[in-house]
C-alpha cells in the first residue's frame, strides 16, 4: 500500500505534488519522493520519513518543471530500512524513465533472473518496483525503432509488460521529453483515478491513488483508470488512453474499502464512506439475529476508520453511540509499524480512554478489522481498566486468515490471529466477552450495493482465493520464510539517507 501521484500542468508542479502527497500520507509513512521534468532533464528528491520531514524549501526549489510524479512509501517488499528503495526509481535507457508504483509483484524473483540473464539489466535494490521499471524499460526498447518514442510504441510496451508481470500494480511513470504514463494491472486490484483542470493556458491532468487528492488540489474528478488500461498525457497536455491487456477482470481490493482508503475517496465508482456505513448495517443485522442476548449500553468505535460502521450500527440497534477513545494524531499508525514490540508499545501512546464512557457499562467496541490481534487485546484491556463491566468486540470485516500478497503488510499467516483459530479461540485470545465478525458476502454486498457493476473483489486475505491465479503454496511459504529472517538495517549516508538528483536523460 503506497500513494502515487502524477501531474501534467501549465505551471510548476512541485507544490501540487507536495500537497497531493500530504493528502495521500495515510497510504505510506516510511518514505516519500518527488520527481519533476524540465525538458529532457529530471529533478528528484526523496528520502525516509513523512512528506513534511523529507522536503525542505531548498529541495522544493530544485524540483523544476510543469510535470512530475510523487510517491509515499509503505514497505511490503524489499527492506524497510534501505533509503535506496524510496521512490520514484530512475533508469536512463531507453529515453530516460522515472517510475512510482503502488502494489506488489508476485513474480518479482523470476523477473529479476530474466532481467539479469536475458535482458542484461541490473537491479540495484530488493524492490519489486525497480523490477517493474526495468521490465517497462526493456519493453520500450524492444517496441521502439531507432529509439524513437511515440504513443504507439508506449502502448505496445505496456502491453508487453502486462504479459510478463504478475500481481498488483498501479503505476505513474515519466518518459523524458515525452510525458506522463499511468497504468493499472489487468485486475484493477490497486486503485488509480484521473482528474482534470481547465485553465486559460490549457487542460491540466492529475492521476492519483485516490480521488481525495483530486478534490483537494482543485481538480475535477474524471474517472478511474480501467484495469489493464494505459493513460498517456504528453507535455502539451494531449490525453490518449488505450486498453493494453489481452484479458481483464475487474476485482478491486476489498481492504481499500475496509481500511486503507480515506472515507472521502471514491474508488471504482464506490464512496468509501458509504461502503463503511453499509458494513455497519449488515453488522447490526448479524448482532440482532445471532446475539440478541447482548445487553449493550453503548457503542464505541476504535478511531478512525471504523467510525462510519460503528455509528450506523448503533443507530440500527437503537443504542447510544459514544466516542470513548481519544487519538494522539502524532503517533504512527500501529498497523504499519515494524515488529510486535513496537506495535504494543504504541497502542497506549496512540489511544487514551475516556473513563466516564466505560465505567460500569457493557460496551461494544467496533473496529474495521482484526489482523494480528495485538491492538485489539490492548484496547480491550484499556476498556476494562477504564471500568467497563462487559467488553464486546465487533469487526466490520471477516476474520483475516490468509496472507495478502498484493501490497498490504500481512504476508505471513503465523502473524494473523485468525489464521489457525476459530472465533471462540480468537475471543479468548483478545479477552473479549463476545466477538462478532462481519460475514464475507455481507461485506461484498455492502460495496456492491453502491456499484452493482462490481461483481468480483480481491478478498484473498479473508478467503484465500488469489484473484491473479498464480499464487502457489510454495510462493506463500517462501514469503513466510523470508519474513522470518531478521531484517537487515542498511546505513543511511548523509542528510538522513535522502537523495537529491538532477538527471540528464536521453531525448
Amino acid at each position: 500500500m503506497c500513494g502515487i501521484l502524477g501531474v501534467v500542468a501549465t505551471t510548476p508542479v512541485n507544490q501540487l505534488l507536495y500537497d497531493g502527497l500530504q493528502v495521500l500520507q495515510h497510504r505510506g509513512q516510511d518514505a516519500a519522493g518527488i520527481a519533476t521534468a524540465e525538458g529532457g532533464r529530471f529533478h528528484m528528491h526523496k528520502g525516509p520519513g513523512l512528506v513534511r520531514d523529507v522536503f525542505r524549501t531548498r529541495n522544493m526549489r530544485n524540483l523544476i518543471g510543469n510535470w512530475g510524479i510523487g510517491h509515499c512509501r509503505y514497505p511490503t517488499a524489499g527492506s524497510a530500512y534501505n533509503a535506496a528503495e524510496s521512490q520514484p526509481f530512475y533508469v536512463n535507457s531507453p529515453f530516460g524513465l522515472m517510475l512510482a508504483h503502488n502494489g506488489n509483484l508476485t513474480n518479482a524473483e523470476q523477473l529479476k533472473r530474466d532481467m539479469f540473464l536475458q535482458d542484461l539489466r541490473h537491479m540495484n535494490t530488493n524492490s519489486d518496483s525497480e523490477v517493474l521499471l526495468n521490465v517497462l524499460a526493456h519493453e520500450l526498447q524492444e517496441a521502439s525503432t531507432k529509439y524513437q518514442v511515440d504513443a504507439e510504441t508506449i502502448f505496445k510496451a505496456v502491453a508487453g509488460m502486462h504479459k510478463r508481470v504478475r500481481g498488483a500494480y498501479a503505476v505513474v511513470a515519466m518518459i523524458a521529453g515525452y510525458g506522463l504514463l499511468a497504468f493499472r494491472d489487468p485486475y484493477g486490484i490497486r486503485p488509480l483515478v484521473i482528474g482534470k483542470n481547465e485553465t486559460p493556458a490549457g487542460t491540466e491532468y492529475l492521476v492519483a491513488s485516490e480521488s481525495v487528492a483530486i478534490d483537494t488540489l482543485g481538480f475535477q474528478f474524471l474517472r478511474d483508470v480501467e484495469p489493464g488500461e494505459a493513460v498517456l498525457i504528453d507535455t502539451r497536455g494531449q490525453f490518449i488512453s488505450r486498453q493494453c491487456a489481452e484479458k481483464t477482470q475487474h476485482a478491486p481490493c476489498m481492504f481499500e474499502y475496509v481500511y486503507l482508503a480515506r472515507p472521502d475517496s471514491l474508488i471504482d465508482g464506490v464512496s468509501v464512506y458509504s461502503s463503511r456505513v453499509n458494513m455497519g448495517v449488515s453488522l447490526a443485522d448479524k448482532i440482532r439475529h445471532t446475539m440478541p442476548h447482548l445487553a449493550i449500553d453503548t457503542v464505541i468505535p476504535i478511531p478512525d476508520s471504523s467510525r462510519p460502521a460503528a455509528l450506523e450500527l448503533a443507530t440500527r440497534l437503537g443504542v447510544p453511540y459514544r466516542e470513548g477513545f481519544v487519538k494522539n494524531r502524532y503517533i504512527g499508525r500501529t498497523f504499519i509499524m515494524p515488529g510486535q514490540a513496537s506495535r504494543k508499545k504504541s497502542v497506549r501512546q496512540k489511544l487514551n480512554a475516556i473513563g466516564s464512557e466505560f465505567r460500569g457499562k457493557n460496551v461494544l467496541l467496533v473496529d474495521d478489522s482484526i489482523v494480528r490481534g495485538t491492538t485489539s487485546r490492548e484496547i480491550i484491556m484499556m476498556a476494562r481498566e477504564a471500568g467497563a463491566q462487559k467488553v464486546y468486540f465487533a469487526s466490520a470485516s471477516p476474520p483475516v486468515r490468509f496472507a495478502n500478497v498484493y501490497g498490504i503488510d500481512m504476508p505471513s499467516r503465523t502473524e494473523l490471529i485468525a489464521a489457525f483459530r476459530n472465533d471462540e479461540e480468537i475471543r479468548q485470545e483478545i479477552g473479549a466477552d463476545a466477538l462478532i465478525y462481519q460475514d464475507l458476502e455481507a461485506m461484498k454486498n455492502a460495496v456492491r450495493a453502491i456499484n452493482p457493476a462490481l461483481t468480483q473483489f480481491d478478498t484473498s486475505c479473508f478467503d484465500g482465493h488469489y484473484i491473479t491465479g498464480d499464487v502457489s503454496a510454495d510462493y506463500l511459504n517462501s514469503i513466510e520464510a523470508a519474513r522470518a529472517r531478521p531484517a537487515r538495517h542498511d546505513g543511511d549516508g548523509g542528510d538522513g539517507g535522502q537523495l537529491d538528483l538532477n538527471l540528464v536523460s536521453h531525448e
